[in-house]
């Protein structure tokens, strides 16, 4: 017994210092990896002076004017209307994304049709087609439209479902749910758009929540695409109204306000994220139904 013992007690042990090590290691990667989001929130209530003389992500004092006096901005507008400005395009982006892509996802997933894998193969060669090919036929397109300086050419596109990640990750949740349920919900008496409405969207739920995870960055964040679009200042993002507070022309720079905006900039996003972790994480490493 004596014995037993003593190697359990060494079984503990060499498993306690075990995950010692390991969690000694996950945090200092953590610590790491989330450095820099901490010196940036330190390095808003620091002067600049301060913000380029020191690595310590600790200021000296907590003040909070660069937040004041950022969001005032030196224009006749505050970040009031650049954030306003972007939800008004990311929210109807997000909603059209979603049920577009959704919508090919289904017809992919569920339904035998002429030239499917040929389309489907079509639909991914898409995947690997640089932005940067299509941007002057689309700017054409806008421009002979009439629409630029609008935000239709930033939303216009999702209603076709022009993300081909986003169809590709719901076709796969998709073709992971058995078919056998839609059987049932057809016995009874169900149509196909019923059968995705009752049945299959309560179990795309995290893949949905994944894609409106990214797609809001990915929209929140885009810089080019309003920097082509959006000409008056009166209809800026988030993301041109930084750019536009570095540019300034008495040439002076204020960092900890422009670093403010950042931090501010970055919430929705982080918010959004810890909100729906949960199902974020399921979406992306779901391979199968639960039953």
């Amino acid at each position: 017994m004596n014995g037993l013992s003593k190697l359990e007690r060494r079984r503990r042990r060499r498993d306690l210092v075990s995950a010692l090590i390991r969690y000694g290691i996950l945090t200092a990667v953590a610590l790491v990896m989330i450095y820099p989001i901490l010196w940036l929130v330190g390095a808003t209530f620091k002067t600049n002076n301060e913000i380029f003389t020191t690595v310590n992500f600790i200021p000296k004092r907590i003040d909070f004017t660069p937040y004041i006096e950022g969001w005032k901005t030196r224009t006749q507008f505050t970040f009031t209307t650049f954030f306003l400005n972007t939800f008004q395009y990311v929210i109807p982006k997000i909603l059209f994304c979603l049920i577009s892509s959704t919508l090919v996802a289904y017809g992919f997933a569920r339904f035998q049709f002429p030239f499917k894998k040929f389309l489907f193969s079509l639909l991914m060669a898409t995947m690997f087609l640089p932005a940067v090919v299509t941007r002057i036929p689309l700017y054409l397109l806008w421009k002979n439209l009439g629409l630029l300086d609008t935000y239709v050419p930033l939303i216009a596109p999702t209603i076709f479902a022009n993300e081909p990640f986003f169809v590709f990750m719901l076709i796969q949740f998709l073709r992971s749910i058995p078919t056998y349920l839609d059987e049932a919900a057809t016995v009874d008496g169900c149509n196909s758009f019923e059968i995705l409405i009752r049945i299959l969207l309560p179990a795309l739920k995290p893949a949905i929540v994944s894609c409106t995870i990214f797609q809001f960055i990915w929209s929140f964040n885009d810089f080019l695409g309003p920097l082509i679009y959006v000409t008056s200042l009166s209809k800026y993002p988030v993301a041109l109204a930084l750019k536009m507070s570095i540019d300034q022309s008495s040439g002076i720079v204020e960092w900890n306000q422009i670093l403010a905006m950042s931090f501010l900039a970055l919430l929705p996003a982080l918010i959004l994220f810890f909100a729906a972790q949960k199902y974020f994480v399921e979406g992306i490493t779901s391979t199968g139904a639960k039953g």
